[in-house]
Parts: C-alpha cells; structure tokens; sequence
C-alpha cells in the first residue's frame, strides 16, 4: 500500500467543524478522482462517462475514545448498542462497546485462522463476515451468543442490509445481494461513479435504499444508490485522523454505523483511536421504536 502523496491539512479539530472540501484519500487523489485507464474494464451497463459525484460536506459533532488496537472491519449500532467486527487472523473478534467510553463491554474471539469482515444485523441478529473462509456467523445482540452459520461464495469484506436483502461486498465495484434462509445470491449492482467502476469497496451502511460505502485503500466513503449503482455523493474523511498520528499505512477509514435516532453516521478507522459522529446537511432520523439512545448524549442537533 503506497503512502499518501499529499494530505489536506486541518488544524483545530473540535466538534462543530464544518467540512465543506475534501482532502486527498490515502491514493493521492480526491474523493471520486478517475484512476488512469485499467487494461480491461467489463462494465455492467452501457453507461457513459460523465461527470463525478460531488463531495458532501459534513458536521463533526462528537468525538469518543475507542481501542486503538482495533483494526475495524465492520461497524453496526442497533437497539442502543454499539457493535464491532474486528480483523487480523488470531486477534479478529466480534464485541459490544461503550460508545462514549470505548469500552469492551463484550467480546467473542474468531477462531485464529479466520480474519473478521463486515458486521450487519439481519432479523435482529448480529451477521459477522469473515474474509477468504467463505464462512459467515450468527450472534446473539444480547450476549454475542454464535446461533448459527452459513457459506457465501467469495470473499467476505463490508455488509449491510437493504429491503430485507443481505447486501455483501467483496473488494470489487460490485454489490452482491442475497435473500432466503439459504442466503442465495439474488442480484448484483455494479457502483459506477461517472460511468466508472469505483472499486474497492469495503465496509457497508445502508439507511433506506441508500448505502455508505468504505473505498479501500483510501479514507473515502461513497454515498451510493443500491438500485441503480451510481455513486451519489462522497465523504472525505482524511482531516479526521493526520498521517502522523497513524501507526501505518493500513490505518485508513473503515467502520460506518448508521444511528437512527439523530440521523447521525458514526465513522472511524482500523487502529484509529477515535470515533466520530458525523451530521450530514440532509440528515433525517428515521423512525426507529426499538432504538434507545444510552444516557441521552447523542441528542438530535
């Protein structure tokens, strides 16, 4: 992985900072910049080119500590809680945080051949990806009780859920949606921004049909349409954490989790040692009765 070429820099970070430009992501080219030409490209559509996805500015209106051990590969907050996937063949686990703490409340290791992946919940159940195993879990939010398995072809990197459907993504440009109790592979969408394939796609979240996707290796997240594929937006996240305060160069973003209540995406990165809540210009809280927000801290703004 090549080290970045330029960063934005960004002095005085504290909550309320207002992000209206991105920086340069981990490759050395702004959020929804074109690569030079691949060899072969084989699109899904006969789409053209065009222009690129703006940027979106955001709000920081929050910061939490967190383990800066944790080399995040899945993010998901549900009923009030805050869960984790974490990656590193014998040190990959599932666990339960303090969100304003950082906490490990829980935590259930992966056996030390498996390397965690994407972390979503379907059905009201925690669904934890592993990486080239093909072998996917099922836990118990309660006490991260393991209930279950299942295979999925490929790799396993980011996941989400989007009407119902388990939506996998693997490090391609591709969005593989699976459905039924045999998780059997239904559909897939190819994210084009522009007419061009965005590859490396990582860590999911969906709110509605919307899905926030981690682009590896860079600290970009695409906003993107789960219907037709084409990017919508991109985050810049690069200002959140400096270059000099990474251990090394697979520190980038990675980790998105949607809190329903105050519309609020809550991001971070592999060994980052903070957590932010970020507040989007179109933020929408979406109806959730289940949802508690823990000691009234994470109040709509």
């Amino acid at each position: 992985m090549r080290a970045p070429s330029f960063w934005c820099l960004i002095a005085g970070m504290t909550t309320g900072l207002l992000f209206t430009a991105g920086g340069f992501a981990q490759s050395g080219r702004p959020c929804g910049g074109r690569d030079p030409a691949p060899a072969l490209v084989v699109a899904a559509s006969p789409r053209t080119s065009g222009p690129a996805a703006p940027l979106i500015p955001y709000r920081v209106t929050a910061r939490y500590p967190r383990d800066t051990k944790a080399f995040t590969q899945g993010l998901v907050f549900h009923q009030g809680q805050l869960y984790e996937s974490t990656g590193i063949r014998g040190r990959s686990d599932i666990r339960r945080i303090d969100l304003h703490t950082g906490r490990i409340l829980d935590r259930r290791p992966l056996d030390a051949a498996l390397f965690g992946e994407g972390l979503t919940v379907l059905d009201g159940r925690l669904v934890q990806l592993t990486w080239q195993s093909g072998s996917a879990f099922i836990y118990d939010p309660a006490d991260l009780r393991r209930l279950g398995d299942f295979s999925l072809a490929g790799e396993g990197w980011g996941s989400t859920v989007v009407a119902g459907r388990l939506v996998v993504s693997d490090g391609t440009s591709w969005l593989k949606f699976f459905a039924g109790d045999g998780y059997r592979e239904v559909e897939r969408v190819q994210v084009t921004d522009g007419g061009r394939p965005v590859e490396g796609l990582n860590e999911l979240e969906a709110v509605g049909e919307t899905v926030y996707a981690n682009v590896y290796p860079s600290d970009c997240i695409a906003r993107i349409d789960a219907r037709s594929g084409q990017v919508l937006g991109w985050l810049d996240l690069a200002g959140l954490m400096p270059l000099s305060q990474r251990p090394d160069t697979s520190a980038v973003a990675n980790g998105i989790a949607y809190h329903a209540p105050t519309g609020a995406l809550l991001v971070t990165g592999k060994l980052w040692p903070y957590l932010y809540r970020l507040m989007l210009p179109d933020t929408q809280a979406l109806p959730d009765e289940q949802a508690v927000v823990p000691g009234g801290r994470l109040s709509r703004r």
